[in-house]
Order: C-alpha cells, then sequence, then structure tokens
C-alpha cells in the first residue's frame, strides 16, 4: 500500500463562508475515526476567508476514496452543492 496525501480545496460563495465553514467542521469528527485515514486537517485562508483547504494523508488510495463515498461525504456534498463556489481535489504521492 502507498500513503496518498489529498488537498481539497473548497472554495465557498462569499455569502456562505461560516455556513460552508460549520458544514466542513462537521465531517471531521467521522473523517478521522475512518480506517486508513492519517491526519484530516482543515484550514481556512488567511487572506481568503472563503477558502478551506483539508490537508490529508491516508494509508491508501484505495482508503481515500472508501472516504470519499462514505455517507457523511456524500451529506456534505449534498448539502453544500448550492454553497460552494469552486471545489479542487488533488492527489499526491509523498516522495520523500
Amino acid at each position: 500500500m502507498s500513503k496518498i496525501t489529498v488537498l481539497a480545496n473548497i472554495h465557498a460563495k462569499p455569502e456562505h463562508i461560516e455556513q460552508v465553514k460549520k458544514a466542513l467542521l462537521s465531517i471531521i469528527p467521522s473523517s478521522r475515526q475512518e480506517r486508513g485515514c492519517i491526519n484530516y486537517d482543515l484550514h481556512q485562508d488567511n487572506n481568503d476567508p472563503a477558502h478551506f483547504i483539508f490537508y490529508e494523508n491516508w494509508e491508501s488510495r484505495a482508503l481515500w476514496q472508501t472516504h470519499s463515498n462514505n455517507q457523511h461525504i456524500v451529506d456534505f456534498r449534498e448539502a453544500t452543492d448550492d454553497l460552494l463556489e469552486a471545489v479542487i481535489i488533488t492527489e499526491m504521492t509523498h516522495i520523500e
């Protein structure tokens, strides 16, 4: 198994920053308990409060994909679909 790092860049619509932040915070406890989760850390941009980043490390891509399809993530996507401007997911492999 090869560890994977995921950067999830989430851009809220300016009028929905607090609502999106609350929704993001709500998925952290369940995500951190999932099999394969090494860390699952949320950050908010100091210069652009509508920009959030999850910095995630998973034991494998397969376990991260399982996370991506878990109900709390599906529910988050459905609840925030109209509140977001963009979501950009970047998968990375640790090389050093």
